[in-house]
């Protein structure tokens, strides 16, 4: 039996080494219930064939009893010492002599009890039964049960070994893509390792076993029938080809409609400022045509193919019939039972050997995931955080020293980080790294903590190379504090206890004491019992800050580091979380990085970086004569510093009412209310995802138009829903003529059948032809018509809808690709599978209670049993996931907090901690699968069994109302098979659900994208237009924060204006709000508070796309679509037609003219995607003419210069200052050069205007302008 698996499992997963893969971790134990379990399974396939033998004998004792009955009906005939005698024979002894006809010496009579004979015929029937309910239940459980135990202990292996991993390894490795693998891949190995690996045994068998039994009864026969069904094959496979290469072919068509919409979605506020929306929907809609067209195509060739394998089958039926009955009748080699038998048995092993494929692929599915999990299990990390080598200093003094160290972080190889650093930091003093972001400012403490390890030169503590340290060790020296510190979904008391094993409570009050923590925790309902919600959500910032840094005192750290410890808070609480910070470094070595100068002013030592080395070092006062990069950081920030505390003297009163954390010092509940807010805001997010189901009445309004096709689909899915039940009124007219004892009237019955089987064969073909065309069509107009809704509705956002991640392009492409083509699985199809299921039931049960009631009520009580048994086999097929992944769900949300926070975790040392908490959860789910394994063996070993015991039940009636109540036995045949046939039916019908619960769920978040009303409408005629327009802007106390960082405030109070005719140059560092002021303009976001007045009137109250078509854009990046240089130049103006001899003389002013008549095709070259083909220069022209085209009112220049060489900055330059004639324009520059000739510069920092006016009023001032002309430094 063993041998036989193995014989089977390496061919079944191609021979190769890795067959035996996924049994890697099972134990004897393990062996030997799959070993149980196969043996059973081999048994339990061989029962449906035994089944026929049994079904064989039942036949042929019907047909001999009608035979005899028929023959006593004769009143010549009598029945004499068991055999038929003529009633006196010497009168037709010389007749019959003249015939030739003595055809009676053997018939007997009398002897045949046919309620006995089915009495017997039934307990048979339990017997299997019984036997295939027990074995059933064996081969399921126990390769269900094996297999849980492997896959606990794979999991156990594969999360230990990746939090074991060095951290490189996760940057190359997602930490969404290793969750995924923990959940689904290893599913995918537990696929194929249990059930269906017993499954697939059992219908092998079960394919052996049957054609076995056709050759040994009747190999004549069972040739016949095998030679017509390559016929079948070759259907099958001509449709499969068919099918992937118009599913290629409609998936290549979509793919241009998908380009369309991603690039349109990447480039929204492209699209948004020229007003191109309804434009890109119609070039969207262009793309789609094709796709609906190959669409339609495949669901006819569907339809096509699944005709032709019906016709093929009825065609087969009727020349086995044929065959068989002259096989029967004429030469009387077989009897009527081994006809059937043989033909049964062909069947089924042709069933069975369909249904074993699907097997195989769960088998290729797993090996394929086996592969990469074991790939990872084997992997030796490069620094492996739990190992006990290493050793350990007796005492620490805290000097750290960078000797040469060159390192790039292994996701990306190219690009070197640190480039030679040395550095010192000596034990006992502050020392702070600053510099521009990307410097290596944070990779230089990363090395510190040993996350990676420098690819030359060396980093040591006291003198000691660090990679000799024992790692957990060297981590439990350091506490660490981040910008964004990283808390963990449990208590405020937990997480500081994160920090060391072992704590007491008076330390870790003592810690928050230290960290200006204690008396805020102190305020909550809870105290230290207050949880913090997932990723710390329900605390401030600030709160977050201080508990991290109470969590790294505990620790009682040598070295303490400070990532950017205060950068993402608020004044207020900087300056509570800075005094902490001030209050524990004392006497620790320290690092800080850092960006807010206020914050390292007092460090012991300020060391400089740029471009991954150490270019200066010294006190505050050292570094600021030397006018280097310390110095360029300073100037700027103090400007904006002095400004903001002016304001802030003003507008006390008014931010009291908004920031948190005052808030917070002054009533102390604030605090939890606050927290509630923000869960509340949490919990809202999670909301979105779940929709309602759509009705499906909505669905079907969507489809209104397509009536005609989706009635005609309907009509030949009810005749192809009756064939099934005719196939059973036929089958059983075969038997009846079996008994007919005149051979001329039963070979003319026989051909009729024969005859009728292949009309019904062609009707079939017609009928399925017929329902796939029209199923199709409506199917893929409804979606080229819920795309093209879609996307309209996608591009009527407003701009600030698109920021948030869920709706990033990619998201929104997928949901356009995969949404709409989903909903289609509530209309069309599903309405003929319905339709064809009902119909059938219909038909099946009309049949048999016209022919015998009686016998059609005993079944019917079996028929909840069989549809109940039908549903559970599809629901097997897909398997017990869901409850699985219940289970999973804890183990799941441990793993995926441990890798996302894995930095965290592993400069806690708390490696070891995860993952016993993921093991103790493992327990559970185990647990599940091994009762899982029981309940699942027991039904699926029910399933089995119904069926004997329905037929023993009904046969054993049947012969009861044969003897008593002289029913024809063909009856009994014909009203089993059509019940039984139905009964299957329901149970399709009811597996095609999840289709449809997938369409509704589809259909919901389609139309709740189609139901938002967008807070700025674009397509909306209401709002402001005038004929003058002038372009007079002022911007009046403006307040702003994006949506989807609602706590970072990004313009302050903004108070400027510009006349028309006027230009406006913003200067100051990025992130002061120069851009941000623009898109208010653009009105691709609404102030929070203040206004934006347009020629006197507020611009909220102002149409969009009118205010938009007197306003040109050209930005930094500008952004060219997938078209020639002509068409993006019309771009401009999308509300007329434009002609040549406009992009012309556009051009002309943006100097592109003489480039363009350059190039061979002029205007129609192609740009290329993004406009890869043209250079940074070539590529600002065009936008600038796309924006002179349009005559704008309005020009913004969004650092439309700062990219370029000098070279083409001079030639754009120029083109700027022509298109800036007489027009408002406002420029955003980096370099002064560009703007010393505005009429206005207004220089901001901090999110307002710290002062303004021209270039000489500026300079004479002696302010912030006059320090970054004068020291030239670049604004960054």
């Amino acid at each position: 039996m063993v041998e036989y698996i193995q014989g089977i499992m390496p061919q079944a997963l191609g021979d190769d080494e890795r067959g035996c893969i996924s049994f890697r971790f099972a134990t004897c134990r393990e062996t030997l219930m799959m070993v149980g379990g196969s043996v059973c399974a081999f048994l339990h396939g061989s029962a449906q064939p035994l089944m026929l033998l049994v079904f064989g004998m039942l036949t042929d004792t019907f047909i001999e009893y009608d035979i005899e009955l028929q023959e006593l009906l004769d009143p010549r005939k009598e029945c004499i010492n068991n055999t038929i005698q003529w009633k006196n024979q010497s009168v037709w002894t010389d007749w019959l002599d003249s015939n030739n006809t003595d055809k009676m010496k053997n018939l007997t009579c009398g002897l045949l009890d046919i309620e006995y004979e089915m009495t017997n015929f039934a307990y048979y029937y339990v017997a299997i039964g019984c036997a295939v309910f027990l074995l059933g239940y064996l081969q399921i459980s126990l390769w269900v049960t094996s297999a849980a135990r492997q896959i606990q202990i794979i999991r156990k292996m594969y999360f230990r070994k990746v939090m074991r991993m060095e951290i490189g390894w996760f940057d190359c490795n997602s930490t969404g893509e290793l969750n995924t693998r923990m959940s689904d891949d290893i599913n995918k190995i537990n696929d194929a390792i249990a059930d269906q690996v017993s499954i697939f045994i059992q219908r092998f068998t079960t394919f052996v076993c049957g054609f076995a039994m056709g050759f040994v009864k009747g190999w004549k026969l069972t040739l016949v029938i095998i030679a017509a069904s390559p016929l079948i094959g070759v259907g099958a496979a001509l449709m499969a080809l068919f099918v992937a290469k118009l599913t290629g072919q409609e998936l290549q068509a979509y793919a241009k409609a998908g380009a369309v919409a991603d690039e349109v979605l990447t480039s929204i506020r492209t699209v948004a400022a020229f007003g191109g929306e309804l434009k890109e929907v119609e070039r969207y809609d262009k793309n789609l045509i094709s796709a609906q067209r190959w669409g339609i195509r495949k669901g006819l060739i569907m339809g096509f193919f699944t005709g032709y394998m019906w016709f093929i089958i009825f065609l087969c039926y009727a020349l086995a019939f044929w065959y068989g009955s002259s096989l029967v009748v004429d030469t009387q080699e077989y009897s009527p039972g081994t006809l059937l038998q043989v033909f049964f048995g062909v069947l089924i092993a042709a069933l069975n050997l369909g249904q074993a494929s699907p097997c195989l692929e769960a088998f290729a599915a797993g090996r394929g995931a086996a592969t990469i999990i074991f790939e990872t299990i084997d992997r030796e990390p490069d620094i492996d955080c739990l190992s006990e080598a290493g050793y350990k200093l007796d005492k620490v003094k805290g000097d750290i020293e960078f000797h040469n160290v060159t390192f790039h972080y292994p996701s990306r190889p190219e690009v070197v980080i640190l480039d030679k650093l040395s550095v010192a930091v000596n034990s006992g003093e502050t020392t702070a790294f600053v510099g521009p972001s990307g410097a290596g400012k944070s990779t230089a403490v990363q090395l510190i903590q040993r996350f990676y390890d420098p690819k030359e030169g060396m980093v040591t503590l006291d003198g000691h190379d660090i990679r000799g340290l024992n790692i957990q060790w060297l981590r439990s020296l350091m506490g660490i504090v981040e910008q964004e510190p990283v808390l963990f979904a449990t208590t405020i008391a937990e997480n500081i206890r994160y920090g060391r094993p072992g704590v007491t409570l008076d330390d870790i009050i003592h810690a928050t004491k230290e960290a200006n923590a204690y008396n805020f925790i102190m305020d909550l309902p809870q105290k230290f019992d207050t949880l913090v919600g997932e990723g710390g959500g329900q605390m401030s910032g600030g709160q977050k800050q201080r508990i991290a840094i109470a969590r790294a005192l505990v620790r009682n750290p040598r070295i303490l580091l400070l990532d950017m410890a205060t950068s993402a808070l608020d004044n207020e609480s900087e300056a509570v979380v800075q005094e902490a910070l001030d209050k524990v470094r004392n006497g620790r070595t320290t690092i800080s990085i850092a960006h807010r100068l206020s914050t390292i002013k007092n460090a012991d030592v300020i060391v400089g970086y740029e471009h991954g080395r150490a270019v200066e070092r010294g006190k505050h006062d050292e570094l600021l004569e030397r006018k280097g990069v310390y110095f360029t950081l300073v100037t700027l920030q103090s400007q904006g510093d002095k400004a903001l505390n002016q304001k802030a003297r003003q507008s006390r009163s008014s931010i009291r009412k908004r920031t948190r954390s005052q808030l917070s010092n002054l009533i102390p509940e604030a605090e939890s209310f606050i927290s509630q807010a923000d869960s509340a805001f949490v919990e809202e997010e999670e909301v979105e995802e779940q929709v309602e189901p759509a009705p499906v009445t909505r669905i079907l309004k969507y489809n209104a138009p397509e009536w005609p096709y989706m009635l005609f689909g309907t009509i030949g899915a009810a005749v192809n829903g009756g064939v099934n039940p005719v196939y059973s009124l036929l089958f059983s007219q075969i038997l009846a003529t079996f008994s007919i004892p005149d051979p001329e009237a039963q070979r003319r019955e026989i051909n009729g059948i024969c005859m009728f089987f292949v009309l019904v064969g062609v009707t079939s073909f017609i009928t399925q032809m017929l329902q796939g065309y029209a199923f199709s069509k409506s199917g893929e107009l409804l979606t080229r018509r819920l795309r093209r809704m879609g996307f309209h509705a996608m591009l009527g956002q407003e701009v600030g809808w698109f920021d948030d991640h869920r709706n990033s392009p990619g998201a929104l492409t997928t949901r356009l690709a995969t949404d709409a083509s989903q909903v289609q699985g509530a209309t069309g199809s599903q309405i003929g599978m319905i339709v064809n299921s009902l119909t059938n039931i219909g038909v099946a049960v009309i049949i048999s209670f016209y022919f015998s009631w009686k016998l059609s009520l005993v079944i019917l009580c079996f028929l909840p049993f069989l549809a109940l048994s039908g549903g559970f086999q599809a629901k097997m097929l897909t398997g017990f996931a869901k409850q699985d992944k219940q289970a999973m769900e804890d183990a799941g949300r441990i793993s995926g907090e441990a890798l996302n926070n894995i930095r965290t975790i592993a400069g806690l040392g708390k490696e070891q901690r995860f993952v016993e908490m993921y093991e103790a959860h493992l327990e559970a789910p185990y647990q599940a699968a091994k009762q899982k394994a029981n309940v699942y063996g027991a039904c699926y070993g029910f399933a089995q069994c119904v069926v004997f015991m329905a037929n023993s039940a009904s046969y054993r009636f049947g012969g009861y109302l044969v003897r008593q109540e002289g029913l024809h036995f063909s009856l009994v045949f014909r009203v089993i098979s059509a019940i039984v046939t139905s009964g299957t039916a329901l149970g399709r019908a009811s597996s095609y659900t999840p289709d449809y619960a997938k369409a509704k769920i589809s259909a919901a978040r389609f139309f709740q994208l189609l139901d938002r009303v967008p807070k700025i409408r674009v397509y909306s005629n209401e709002g402001d237009k005038w004929p003058d327009f002038r372009g007079n802007l002022e911007f009046i106390d403006c307040k702003f924060t994006y949506p989807t960082r609602p706590d970072i405030q990004v313009l302050n109070g903004l108070n400027v204006s510009v006349k028309p005719g006027q230009t406006l140059a913003f200067v100051g560092s990025s992130g002061c709000g120069k851009s941000t002021s623009v898109q208010l303009l653009e009105r691709f976001y609404d102030p929070d508070q203040g206004q934006v007045i347009i020629d006197g009137h507020d611009s909220t109250q102002v149409n969009v796309s009118y205010l938009r078509s007197k306003i040109g854009i050209v930005s930094q990046e500008p952004i060219l679509f997938d078209c020639s240089i002509g068409d993006n130049i019309k771009y401009g103006d999308n509300l007329r037609e434009v002609s040549m001899n406009d992009i012309i003389s556009a051009s002309k002013k943006a100097q592109l003219h003489d480039f363009v008549m350059t190039l061979p095709e002029k205007y129609d070259t192609n740009v290329g995607s993004q406009g890869s083909q043209l250079s940074r220069g070539q590529k600002q022209r065009i936008a600038i003419a796309r924006a002179i085209i349009r005559d704008p009112k309005i020009l913004l220049l969004d650092e439309a210069t700062s990219a370029l060489d000098t070279e083409s900055e001079k030639t754009v330059q120029e083109a700027l200052d022509k298109a800036r004639e007489g027009r408002t324009c406002i420029v955003i520059a980096h370099r002064l050069s560009t703007i010393q000739n505005s009429d206005i510069i207004a220089v901001m920092s901090r999110g307002f205007v710290i002062e303004q006016g021209p270039h000489d009023q500026l300079m004479a001032l002696k302010g912030a302008y006059y320090k970054l002309v004068t020291t030239g430094a670049p604004i960054s």
